[in-house]
Formats: C-alpha cells, sequence, structure tokens
C-alpha cells in the first residue's frame, strides 16, 4: 500500500500540482522500506505525470484560438524557439523544480517522439530519485 501512495504522490508530483514526492519518499527510506522499489516506484509515478503533461503539451495547442486559452501565440513561440534551440537533451532535466513540468509540456507540443520522452525524461527524474535513495543503499 505505501508503494502505491509514493507511485500516486509521485505522479501528481509530476503534473501540474504543487505536490512533492520526496517527503514520502524519504519517509518510507526512513521506515525501512527497499531502496530499489522505492526508487522504481516514485520513477514510475513521476515519469507517468510527465507524460500526462506531454499528452497534454501534444493537445492543448488545438485551442490556441479560443479565448480563455491561458498563452498567447507569442509566449508559445518563444518557448518552442527556446526548446528547439536546446533540443530534446533538454528534457533530462525535467525532474527541476518550477521549469521541469512546462518543459513536459512544451515538449508534447514540440511532438517529440514518446518514447524518447519517456527515456530522456525517466532518466533525469531515475537520477533525481537516486540521490535521495543512495545514502539508504546498504
Amino acid at each position: 500500500m505505501e508503494y502505491l501512495v509514493l507511485c500516486l504522490h509521485s505522479f501528481a508530483a509530476a503534473t501540474l500540482l504543487p505536490i512533492g514526492s520526496e517527503p514520502t519518499l524519504l519517509l518510507l527510506l526512513e521506515d525501512g522500506y527497499t531502496p530499489s522499489l522505492l526508487l522504481f516506484t516514485a520513477t514510475l509515478g513521476n515519469t507517468s505525470g510527465a507524460v500526462v503533461n506531454w499528452w497534454l503539451g501534444r493537445y492543448l495547442l488545438r485551442y490556441q484560438g479560443r479565448s480563455w486559452f491561458p498563452f498567447t501565440e507569442a509566449v508559445i513561440c518563444r518557448a518552442q524557439e527556446r526548446f528547439a534551440r536546446s533540443g530534446v537533451w533538454v528534457l533530462l532535466f525535467a525532474w527541476l523544480p518550477i521549469v521541469g513540468d512546462p518543459l513536459t509540456l512544451i515538449g508534447g507540443a514540440m511532438r517529440v517522439n514518446l518514447v524518447v520522452f519517456i527515456m530522456l525524461v525517466g532518466l533525469g527524474k531515475c537520477l533525481r530519485y537516486l540521490a535521495f535513495v543512495l545514502p539508504y543503499w546498504v
């Protein structure tokens, strides 16, 4: 059950919701749960949440002309230009606070291949969680 809670917290943390998964991960590490399973679970949940952002980014631009759409065309063009300059490798930094979630949305809007997206985002997020888990790996 605790692994499911971690997976759900990690999933929610990767969306635009202001939730962090690290406290849950650290609590479970302190309680003696298996570090490798926690690493896998947190990475799986967080990467899955990023895929939701990718999907939203991919399909959200269909509504760009609507009055309720939150971003102007100029803002979208600037974001796409910056992403194009950096290339898909910038997705390795999707784990960063504040900028990570928009990166995954832009990745979808830029139509990054889903397999490439999952590999890059998953690797970055796994390395981030590994930094938390490594001290508990005995």
